[in-house]
């Protein structure tokens, strides 16, 4: 056992620290890729109603 106060501290700390990060950044990537493919379907969209003479939907 730790007999050091901030050491007991720091190491009940830190592993709270480092998962809160982890899922920081595996939220920002899942958003980021849906952002990403949500643009890229609009995109194709637009493209197969321009092909068949539709207006766009703006």
């Amino acid at each position: 056992m730790i007999e050091n106060f901030w050491a007991n501290a720091a190491f009940s700390v830190i592993p709270t620290i480092v998962m809160g990060m982890i899922f920081w950044l595996v939220m920002r990537s899942i958003l980021r890729a849906d952002r990403g493919e949500r643009s890229i379907y609009k995109k194709i969209e637009t493209e197969e109603r321009a092909k068949r003479g539709l207006p766009p939907l703006d």
